[in-house]
């Protein structure tokens, strides 16, 4: 039989018959291509890749069995992204081939690039393949503490944030296994589920004794912080049922868990959190403003109510500029937020910022008409409803306000509201208007 080798080559993609026979699962074809003796094994495509690869990449037993049987087929070449025959194999799922590969005691187990990147343990780990995972914790040279070369990810930090259970499981099973390796941006396997609300692999590594709950990223972001970020009430249960797990961790800039879920609107996590005796409901953060102060501003009705139900929160706190908690609703036309505020017994309406402005000069300013006429009645001033009248309304600190050149500043505060930061280089933690 005559075989041309160009008449298989076709330009894209310049496969040897081999290449093809093995792509395909063609056991015969490789058989007698392999019985000649013009035939080279090992010859690459335009991607790099030997027919063992295409073989182990397909799943195709027979013909990678065949092809190891070969004393001329290197089962580590690598193509032109760094994957290997077994790092693919593990990446498709393809146990047999990869049980195969592994008898051989000249498989590199060094971490590649490309799809199969990373360890064998760690791509295995990364896509859920429990009985590769298995295979390979059989072995001496399997570390399962290996981080990979760029993120610093272990396998347990893979399948944690994977959700993969099941090799969490298996992981967490064995005695070497260290929970608390952080990643270079500092993320452990126990942030890494908080953060993407897997709760199930959360309880299993809670189970460890020497789990850390309070390993903080490099931002100075704690799992319970993240899960609060995220808006994940299990998770944030879950972590707020140990001793252990500080409620009150605040930020680099004294941003606590509840003024995160506060900011955001989160009432689920916020009664979860105020659930813990030992919280503090009414911490202020280094710009002062405080978790009401925040819900008022950004309009989570809900939030105000539930933290006002509570006797240890300050009805008239003050920010930095001044400005209380009411003054910001009304300054936003927060309506039914300064409805509630002005049925607190305790709440002062008159209470001036650095700018000498009131709630009712403020909201008189803004055009929120309604909140004039609800801050006037409460002041027993009710001003005229309609037109120009309202332009006519002195307000209580006099025409000379507008040439205080700090009211300038003061105007600039839906940024301080919404708790616009110097960018700590991750923007998961960045304000939100809802949960």
């Amino acid at each position: 039989m005559a075989l041309e080798l160009e008449d298989f080559r076709p330009p894209p993609y310049r496969m040897t018959p081999l290449s093809w026979a093995a792509y395909g699962g063609h056991e015969a074809v490789v058989k007698m291509l392999l019985e000649r003796d013009d035939v080279e094994p090992d010859t690459v495509d335009r991607f790099g890749e030997t027919p063992l690869f295409k073989a182990a990449e397909e799943g195709h037993e027979g013909v990678v069995k065949m092809l190891l049987e070969r004393g001329d087929v290197n089962p580590n070449t690598a193509n032109r992204r760094g994957e290997t025959p077994i790092g693919i194999a593990i990446w498709a799922g393809n146990e047999g081939v990869v049980n195969m590969l592994l008898e051989r005691n000249d498989i590199n187990m060094d971490p590649t690039r490309g799809r199969a990147g990373g360890t064998p343990l760690l791509k295995a780990a990364s896509n859920g393949r429990e009985g590769i995972v298995k295979m390979l914790l059989e072995r001496n040279d399997a570390n399962p503490n290996t981080v990979d070369d760029e993120y610093g990810f272990t396998p347990l930090f893979e399948a944690a944030c994977a959700n993969h259970e099941g090799v969490v499981k298996i992981l967490l099973e064995r005695g070497d296994v260290n929970p608390n390796i952080a990643s270079v941006n500092g993320e452990t396997p126990l942030f890494g589920a908080a953060e993407c609300g897997n709760e199930g692999v959360l309880k299993m590594l809670l189970e460890r004794k020497d789990v850390n709950t309070e390993l903080a990223d490099n931002y100075g972001r704690t799992p319970l912080r993240i899960a609060v970020s995220k808006g994940h009430e299990g998770v944030v249960k879950m972590l707020l049922g140990r001793e252990d797990v500080n409620p009150n961790t605040a930020s680099g800039y004294g941003e606590t868990p509840l003024s995160i879920a506060a900011r955001k609107g989160c009432e689920g996590v916020v009664k979860i959190l105020l659930e813990r005796n030992d919280i503090n409901a009414d911490p202020a953060d280094q710009y002062g403003q405080t978790p009401l102060l925040m819900a008022a501003w950004e309009g989570h009705e809900g939030v105000v109510k539930i933290l006002l139900e509570r006797g240890d929160v300050n009805l008239n706190a003050a920010d930095d500029r001044g400005e209380t908690i009411l003054f910001g609703a009304a300054s936003w036309g927060r309506e039914g937020i300064v409805k509630i505020l002005l049925e607190q017994v305790g709440v002062n309406s008159d209470i001036a910022n650095l700018a000498g402005e009131t709630a009712l000069s403020r909201a008189q300013k803004s055009g929120h008409h309604a909140i004039v006429k609800l801050l006037s009645e409460h002041r027993n001033m009710i001003p005229p409803l309609d037109g120009d009248e309202f332009s006519a309304l002195s307000s209580p600190e006099g025409s000379d306000l507008d040439k205080l050149p700090s009211k300038t500043i003061s105007l600039d505060f839906k940024a301080k509201a919404q708790h616009v930061r110097p960018s700590l280089g991750n923007p998961s933690d960045q304000p939100q208007t809802s949960c």
